[in-house]
């Protein structure tokens, strides 16, 4: 699905990433773990059409996607989940879902969209006429998760969904995105509970200094003492 070749990039004249290269494939979850300012939430921006690439290139089935803009991402079935809260929180839940269809120009296909998306969240239907503030932070984050899905995106980026989340509402947004990745859509996360998200992840990447050091199957990244020494516990900070 997404391939990265040797990107080098990063803010003005500041490089976080130094070469990172990787590859996902389609219809999996890959979680991206790695120490504070390892360049993890950069690599998204990266693919996502947000930073600066100096050199090297990216690659969305096929396609050379380097350079595109975000919307051009969006297009191509790229959809970016950030870091943090950001519904809007006086909409209702239903406005708020409309907002993720607001670059297409066939606003019936919206509405249709927005109806199946509510059939995959239930609690978004029942809910649909409440203010966002007035949602738990786990239903939020499952509004910004159904937002996204308005324009069937293929790849699916989300920046540290565990967030500000109770270990039983981190469950609840991982059975999610399990489910998306069932759908055949394409998971890559940042997540800063390490063991919890590898545990749910088909594939793992261990980014440094902005560069791939590991890069192998979920379960051999949980297993390997050089990943336990470097998360203790499980829990890293986030990343720039």
């Amino acid at each position: 699905m997404l391939e990265l070749k040797n990107i080098t990039g990063g803010y003005g004249r500041i490089t976080i990433l130094n070469g990172t290269s990787f590859e996902i494939p389609k219809a999996s979850i890959t979680t991206m773990i790695g120490p504070n300012g390892a360049g993890k939430s950069t690599v998204f921006k990266a693919v996502f059409g947000l930073l600066n690439i100096h050199s090297g290139q990216i690659v969305l089935e096929g396609e050379d996607v380097t350079h595109k803009s975000p919307a051009q991402m969006i297009a191509r079935g790229v959809t970016y989940v950030p870091q943090g809260r950001n519904v809007v929180p006086q909409l209702s839940v239903f406005h708020n879902l409309e907002l993720g269809g607001i670059t297409s120009r066939d606003q019936a296909k919206v509405r249709r969209r927005i109806d199946e998306v509510m059939d995959q969240f239930p609690m978004l239907r029942e809910r649909k006429d409440q203010k966002a503030v007035e949602l738990s932070g786990g239903q939020q984050k499952q509004l910004e998760i159904a937002r996204a899905l308005l324009l069937d995106p293929k790849l699916m980026l989300i920046d540290e969904p565990s967030i500000g989340l109770s270990p039983n509402l981190v469950q609840e947004v991982f059975q999610t995105l399990i489910r998306l990745r069932d759908q055949g859509v394409t998971i890559l996360m940042v997540e800063q509970n390490a063991k919890a998200a590898l545990a749910m992840s088909d594939f793992g990447l261990v980014l440094e200094l902005g560069q791939m050091r590991m890069h192998d199957r979920a379960d051999k990244l949980l297993a390997d003492p050089r990943v336990g020494q470097l998360f203790l516990g499980g829990h890293i900070e986030d990343a720039a």
